[in-house]
């Protein structure tokens, strides 16, 4: 489905969902918890993510992180371990030297500790994008969505099948970047088949935004995100991603990743 994107092209992620469409392709968005399981290997991982990812995500260790399922939840400890915090992970970023446009993933108390303002300043130097505050819903504090609106980060909102029609269209008529669809209630984490409403689901969101969706939570294995990516702009990939690395290293990583890549392809 076409879009019409009314901001500057000068935007990463305009860019990037613009070239992307040209090709028949949707975003993969791979998502990698900072740290894990130690700063080296993370950073080799994110620069694996970067050869076969279009967009990356990524999670900012939090000791409390209540969105997130037990893999991830156990990668932020395990990164926790290892002394990674969120100037670290800004630094990560900084050294991996990433083409692909970045989200920082995080949750408002370690932004309120690094403080908002110092924060947006440096994530941009850093070479992040957009943010992604995973506890703070749109509309909840006007004073953190006028400081990043007018920072070079987009604020990225979460949406969920469960959010009302005119909030959707609130959301959708001042996002900037991309809008993420939650595709299932929960916390994240790998699922054995996608949601059965979920074009329905899509369906709604681009007719409340022009701006382009991206579907995450739950989706795993290459048939899944290939039926994502007849439906959606972008297929965001965590869990799956974090235990392949877990299990069989930056070279599992990256075996999956590639399979990934290969299902976002549109059928012409």
């Amino acid at each position: 489905m076409a879009l019409s994107l009314a901001i500057s092209s000068s935007d990463p992620f305009v860019t990037t969902f613009e070239a992307l469409r040209a090709r028949r392709r949707a975003a993969l968005i791979p998502y990698l918890t900072a740290g894990f399981p130690d700063r080296a290997t993370s950073l080799a991982a994110l620069r694996a993510a970067d050869r076969w990812g279009d967009i990356l995500e990524v999670g900012v260790p939090f000791s409390d992180p209540l969105a997130d399922g037990p893999t991830i939840q156990r990668s932020s400890h395990a990164a926790l371990l290892q002394g990674m915090t969120l100037a670290g992970t800004l630094g990560l970023i900084r050294d991996a030297a990433l083409a692909r446009p970045v989200v920082l993933f995080t949750y408002l108390n370690p932004v309120l500790s690094y403080g908002l303002p110092q924060l947006l300043r440096d994530a941009s130097a850093a070479g992040v994008s957009g943010l992604l505050l995973t506890d703070l819903p749109i509309g909840a504090d006007a004073a953190i969505e006028r400081a990043v609106a007018t920072s070079p980060l987009a604020l990225v909102p979460l949406v969920a099948p469960t959010t009302p029609d005119a909030r959707l269209a609130a959301i959708g008529s001042s996002a900037r970047g991309f809008l993420y669809l939650v595709a299932r209630l929960g916390v994240t984490g790998t699922r054995p088949t996608l949601a059965s409403d979920l074009a329905l689901q899509v369906a709604r969101v681009r007719r409340a935004s022009n701006r382009p969706v991206a579907v995450g939570f739950g989706i795993s294995e290459p048939a899944q995100a290939q039926e994502v990516a007849t439906l959606a702009d972008g297929v965001v990939v965590g869990s799956a991603l974090v235990e392949s690395l877990e299990r069989d290293g930056v070279e599992g990583l990256e075996a999956r990743l590639a399979a990934l890549h290969a299902a976002t392809e549109r059928p012409a």
